[in-house]
């Protein structure tokens, strides 16, 4: 075949809508990774291709497609496309979103992995929800103040770590709820990190953020080097990233499950290097693991059902935005755009405001945490906080708080991925999944090629106030085995006669709720598809620090900037990208709407 071969577009028994640009010295890895369409490439191409040595293809998918049979979203379109095709094998959307999750660790390993944990909310195709918390937890050994005054210790290093979850939570939502083998649908994950995957402008980002910041492990560190510098100087885009000993790790689980990971070998190897990074990690901490069940917040907004996670999640602050912008008229975002953003703003400064108080409901002494949750989607709370906004002006950050001895702070969270899958049964999934901040606790075991997370900068530290002076939130003090307050926000929305409507949820760790909710107004209210909510310019205040910030993208962003701040608003105007969005709407026809984040190069949204 001539290497000026034209695109090849596969549309019978494959998914839908894919092309690939091939020629014999590339599509191997392709085949590797969707088993299921090799048969039909291999005619067309013939099989002295199949023969030759692996190559990582340019593999370019057309935009967002419309199907029936079920639809994935993810950061990274080559995961997307394993999650796609699993459906294509008769999968279901947890069987997709299982091996996309595995997938978005290999490639997207500066926020998310196996080293991390996360929350899933699962729809099952009867309508019955759960909300899954996997979550990293706090070691035995740790303590309330065992950072002392050095916030530095819970961002890198062993100390930074907590257990990890991610391999347990998706272990488990597939054994209750997968119909495909669970070694199946990890093959996917492990080509991609055996055989190699190109590198993304996305990486490519994050990989000079911390250069940046003055951080050189990827370079420095011989752990990190022989993947990320192989070289001696960092992977430019287009070159292919090869993760072979995280390919073993995963080949491990898939044959042997959670129990590989969790127990013996690996669990050794986790431990022992942890602990000579200065951390506190043991075996026993890894064997005693458990997930657990929280309860689902939903209310009606807009004559739709909206299911979110409870604590230590932050589906019920996102939910309290939408109640409270539901007060006000649909029609605003068109007829004065900027009153409706200042609007938008302040309801999202009240949420937060609710928030401070939130933490492990297992843990915290000072309220009942769900009954706190409750109170704030109440009614009379929304009403309360609706009647508190001003058009004309904002408030000082203290004003929020629903008691003078609420007032607390959070610590700013980070990084983060989300995923969402759906099928024509009616079954779903919202999932969110984290190390914490770019590449964890920077440092990788060498043997598992597991980055670990530093989840502990996520609990809040006693004697560091903010820039107002207040206190941090005891409700989110260390605790041994305790679960840190999470953005994360993995939300679910039906009709009243319980159809599917949208399965949504965000990246971007303190603008993940923001960036959840807003999408959905702008589909709700605003009669905006999926693919246009996802690129309108997105407001973020989060109250503390007391600043409104504004995407270059945003409509008239010199207008809206000086509509905000004669409001009182310290405006930051920000390039796109500190949030990421992934989506899926079902139509009225039940085919799918899928939409990968477009501030993300290489994110996906597909259906069949």
């Amino acid at each position: 075949m001539s290497e000026c071969a034209p695109k090849l577009a596969i549309t019978s028994a494959a998914p839908r809508a894919v092309e690939l640009i091939h020629s014999a010295d590339t599509v191997l890895l392709f085949l590797e990774t969707h088993m299921h369409v090799a048969r039909l490439l291999a005619l067309s191409l013939g099989s002295a291709a199949v023969a030759r040595a692996y190559a990582v293809p340019e593999v370019i998918f057309s935009p967002e497609t419309s199907g029936i049979r079920g639809a994935v979203a993810c950061e990274a379109s080559e995961c997307s496309a394993i999650g796609r095709d699993i459906l294509a094998a008769g999968g279901n959307a947890v069987d997709a979103i299982v091996g996309t999750t595995f997938c978005v660790g290999v490639v997207g390993m500066y926020h998310s992995g196996i080293g991390g944990g996360g929350f899933a909310l699962v729809r099952d195709a009867k309508g019955n929800y759960e909300a899954v918390d996997f979550r990293e937890t706090a070691p035995a050994a740790a303590y309330e103040d065992m950072y002392g005054e050095d916030e530095r210790l819970s961002i890198a290093g062993g100390l930074a770590v907590g257990v990890p979850g991610e391999v347990l939570g998706l272990e488990y939502i597939h054994q209750k709820y997968g119909v495909l083998e669970w070694r199946d649908i990890m093959q996917g994950a492990i080509r991609v990190a055996r055989n190699g995957f190109r590198v993304s402008d996305d990486m490519v980002d994050k990989m000079n953020a911390t250069i940046k910041n003055g951080k050189t492990y990827l370079l420095d560190d011989p752990i990190f080097a022989a993947e990320f510098a192989p070289k001696g100087r960092l992977l430019r885009k287009g070159e292919v990233m090869t993760r072979k000993n995280l390919a073993s790790t995963l080949e491990r689980i898939a044959n042997e499950g959670s129990k590989a990971f969790y127990y013996g070998e690996i669990a050794e190897n986790l431990a022992s290097f942890v602990q000579s990074r200065n951390g506190t990690l043991t075996v026993a901490d890894l064997a005693s693991y458990t997930i657990t069940d929280r309860p689902v917040q939903a209310v009606r907004y807009r004559g739709l059902d909206v299911h979110g996670m409870s604590s230590p999640a932050s589906g019920a602050v996102a939910l309290q935005m939408l109640r409270v912008l539901e007060r006000f008229p649909a029609s605003g975002w068109r007829d004065d755009r900027n009153v409706t953003v200042h609007r938008l703003a302040e309801a999202q400064r009240f949420a937060f405001a609710y928030r401070a108080n939130l933490g492990d409901p297992e843990f915290v002494e000072e309220r009942d945490v769900l009954a706190y949750e409750r109170d704030f989607l109440s009614d009379a709370t929304v009403d309360r906080i609706y009647q508190g906004i001003r058009d004309d002006k904002t408030r000082h950050p203290r004003e929020y708080f629903p008691r003078e001895e609420d007032v607390a702070a959070l610590p700013e969270s980070h990084g983060t991925s989300h995923i969402s899958a759906a099928d024509g049964s009616g079954m779903a999934v919202s999932l969110t999944t984290t190390i914490n901040i770019y590449f964890g606790a920077q440092i990788m075991e060498p043997k598992s090629g597991i980055i670990l997370n530093d989840e502990m900068n996520d609990f809040s530290i006693p004697g560091i106030s903010n820039e107002f002076g207040f206190a941090p939130s005891r409700a989110n003090y260390i605790q041994p085995r305790k679960r840190p307050l999470s953005s994360m926000t993995p939300l679910i929305a039906t009709h009243p006669n319980g159809t599917l409507y949208a399965v949504i949820g965000a990246a971007g760790g303190s603008r993940i709720t923001t960036a959840t909710a807003q999408c959905l107004w702008h589909v709700v209210e605003h009669g905006m598809t999926l693919r246009e909510a996802l690129r309108v310019g997105r407001v973020h205040d989060q109250l503390v620090p007391n600043r409104l910030t504004l995407e270059t993208l945003f409509p008239d962003l010199e207008g809206t900037e000086q509509a905000m701040r004669a409001r009182g608003h310290d405006v930051f105007v920000v390039k796109p990208g500190q949030s990421a969005v992934q989506a899926i709407r079902r139509r009225e026809d039940g085919s799918f709407e899928a939409v990968g984040e477009p501030r993300q190069a290489n994110s996906a949204g597909y259906s069949i």
